[in-house]
Order: structure tokens, then sequence, then C-alpha cells
């Protein structure tokens, strides 16, 4: 269980990167861009080339969101409400709704960290430093929207 619950955990905290990711290249700053790259800035070209282009690298992200959105819902789904739904049983108050019971804590806990972890507080943080969190995922990025 322990193990499901690690690989749950990273892939929220890699949603969290495609989603800090999506606004910091959405919200940045073209002036201050420009600005550094005239500067020499190789990132800040290289952020003003997604931004220019969004349709390629918003799908990509999108993509990525999705597919990690499935595997932490079968992981949770299949793989960790049966695990605690073992647990329960060991309480025969619980037994008759073991499963109903593992299910809806796996969603629920999932659905939490997934917003606040994989959504909000990276998005928090991309829209406090847009320039310098697009400079920080600009290659990722570009590698993964080819």
């Amino acid at each position: 269980m322990v193990f499901e619950i690690f690989l749950i955990f990273l892939l929220i905290i890699a949603n969290g990167i495609f989603a800090m990711s999506e606004i910091a290249v959405v919200s940045v700053r073209k002036t201050r861009l420009h600005q550094l790259a005239q500067e020499g800035d190789q990132k800040a070209s290289a952020v003003l080339k997604l931004a220019d282009q969004p349709s390629r690298f918003l799908s990509t992200i999108q993509i990525g969101i999705t597919l990690i959105g499935i595997m932490a819902g079968a992981i949770g789904g299949a793989r960790l409400s049966n695990r605690l739904a073992q647990l329960l049983a060991l309480f025969s108050w619980l037994t008759p709704y073991q499963e109903v019971v593992a299910f809806s804590v796996v969603v629920l806990a999932i659905t939490y960290f997934s917003l606040i972890i994989g959504e909000l507080l990276p998005k928090q943080i991309a829209l406090t430093n847009p320039e310098r969190v697009a400079g920080l995922i600009v290659r990722p990025m570009r590698l993964l929207s080819l």
C-alpha cells in the first residue's frame, strides 16, 4: 500500500508541474521576456517561442494532465482501495461496507490532494513569478511537445 501511495503522490506532483507550466507560460509578461531575450537570455527566447505558438504546448499539457489523472484514478481505484478494504475488514462492523468506504476514502483523498498539490498550489507559484517558472520548465516542455 505504501508503494501505491508513493506512486499516486508522484503522479500528483507531475500533474502539478504540468499545471504550473501551463499557467506560467500563459501568464508571462512578454515585454519582460523580450527584454531578457535581448539581454541574451536563451530561456526567455525559448519561452517566447512557446508563448507565441501555444496550441502544441497546451495540447501537450492537456494530454499530460489527462493521462496522469487516469493513472492516479486507476491505481487508486483498483489497487489502493482494495488494500484499504482489506484493512477495513478487520473492523467487523465495517465489513458489509468495506469496499464502498475504502473506495470513497481513496477517491476523496486523491481528489483533495490533486486539487491542492496538483493544481492550486502550483498555479499560485506560477502566478507569483511566471517568467522564472517558465524559464525552469521550458526545455522539458519543448521536448515533450515535439
